[in-house]
């Protein structure tokens, strides 16, 4: 970007716009992966068991559950979108993030309330994952629309900027309990209430913030128009082709990005064998890394095209997966770790930079908040949500290695799917609104 550009006045509004919404994007991501970050320490709390493994995948499948209601969540907020403005929906998602990450600060543990605790955790992530559902959709058509056509891809990256930077901020807030302010113990004991606690008051400052976010010019075009399946499942259900392309491009995207975040943090500390901390410091390296890589390949696709970066993915992914993740099970070298699980996020960033760009350009104004966020839910639930659960039963059938390949399967599925898609960036829908 030339100074030039930066110095315009509409360029200074989007900026200022895409601020807010990623700053929104980053809080609700923090909240979601405040519960991955520290499952090591509440899980005993909620599942009591003599075996950890155990008590990590009782925590990963109730992660998973969460990815359960992520389409009910992508069709009520996607259809709120296009019906009543990206803003809206924005501001509600974020209020509802709140109330699931108090529910989790506040519930007591399973040995004074029993079955109850885990089914108050539970609930918790129900009201979550519907607000991510939401969330994505909104957000992705937000940060598309307001940006410039020459400068999509570079806006849109943030999305991932915000939603890594939102687990980063976990792990972080994590780093700082366990060298700074708790011990071991108190953070079993109750340390571990303290990120849902800040991540609720987060919510409501975002929630306030975004109530002054301007609508985009493209939704406010589209309302003009006053189409009657706007928001519709009906109306998406014209666009069959465009629904099929964004199941085929996320699935082996979202197995691969929640397997290096959040089954990183279990993956690191309990096959490599690390301590708690030097694990945390491993994850946090490499989120920041992954981090810088989204808006670098998201300028770069505004360049040449979505399309090469998604087959560099897809390739890399499906050839390098299974060396990457068996090495990184033998190491014990936090160092080369460190480097390993880098090397993965610069084939994963091709997908994570720009997913959101090419899911919007596919969709008209009238569906594409509900185009983006519900084929994209249903996909995550089934290949994202579930990756550490997959993970972790592998590993206690005495098969890890099982769930290395079944991750680069699923890329190479997903290869065929880019490699037979147009470059959205060449045929956008999103043109007519430019």
């Amino acid at each position: 970007m030339t100074q030039a550009y930066l110095d315009m006045p509409d360029a200074k509004r989007r900026i200022k716009a895409i601020f807010v919404g990623s700053m929104g994007n980053l809080v609700e991501w923090y909240d979601f992966y405040a519960y991955t970050a520290f499952a090591l320490y509440f899980a005993p709390a909620f599942f009591p068991s003599h075996d950890p493994v155990v008590q990590q995948l009782n925590a990963a499948t109730l992660f998973a559950a969460g990815f359960i209601v992520r389409p009910l969540g992508g069709w009520l907020f996607g259809h709120l979108a296009d019906r009543h403005g990206r803003r809206l929906s924005l501001m509600v998602s974020v209020g509802m993030m709140c109330v699931g990450s108090l529910i989790i600060a506040v519930t007591p543990t399973y040995a004074t309330i029993g079955l109850a605790a885990p089914a108050l955790l539970a609930l918790a992530r129900v009201i979550e994952g519907l607000s991510l559902g939401g969330e994505y959709g909104a957000s992705a058509t937000y940060l598309t629309e307001i940006a410039d056509p020459e400068h999509r891809g570079f806006y849109s990256s943030f999305q991932y900027v915000t939603l890594i930077g939102g687990q980063l901020s976990a792990i972080l807030v994590l780093l700082l309990l366990q060298n700074v302010f708790l011990t071991h113990e108190q953070l079993l004991e109750w340390g571990w209430r303290i990120p849902f606690v800040i991540g609720a008051m987060l919510a409501v400052i975002t929630a306030v913030m975004r109530r002054d976010m301007p609508e985009t010019d493209s939704y406010k075009e589209a309302q003009k128009e006053a189409q009657p399946q706007t928001g519709s499942l009906r109306g998406l259900l014209k666009y069959p082709r465009e629904v099929a392309i964004v199941v085929g491009l996320t699935a082996g995207g979202t197995a691969a990005f929640y397997t290096f975040t959040t089954y990183m943090q279990t993956f690191v500390r309990q096959t490599s064998g690390f301590s708690d901390i030097v694990t945390t410091y491993i994850v946090a390296g490499s989120l920041i890394f992954a981090l810088i890589l989204q808006p670098v390949y998201g300028a770069l696709s505004d360049r040449i095209g979505r399309k090469p970066l998604l087959i560099f993915f897809g390739v890399a992914g499906a050839a390098l997966t299974v060396p990457i993740l068996m090495t990184l099970s033998h190491t014990r070298s936090p160092f080369i770790a460190f480097l390993l699980v880098c090397g993965a996020w610069i084939f994963t960033a091709g997908y994570t930079s720009i997913n959101a760009v090419v899911k919007a350009e596919l969709f008209p104004t009238n569906v594409r908040a509900t185009g983006v966020a519900v084929p994209y839910a249903v996909t995550v639930s089934i290949f994202g949500g579930t990756a550490p659960a997959i993970a972790l039963f592998f590993k206690q059938q005495g098969h890890e290695e099982w769930f290395y390949y079944y991750l680069a399967g699923i890329i190479f599925l997903s290869l065929l799917v880019y490699a037979s898609m147009r470059d959205t960036r060449h045929a956008s829908a999103m043109r007519q609104h430019a």
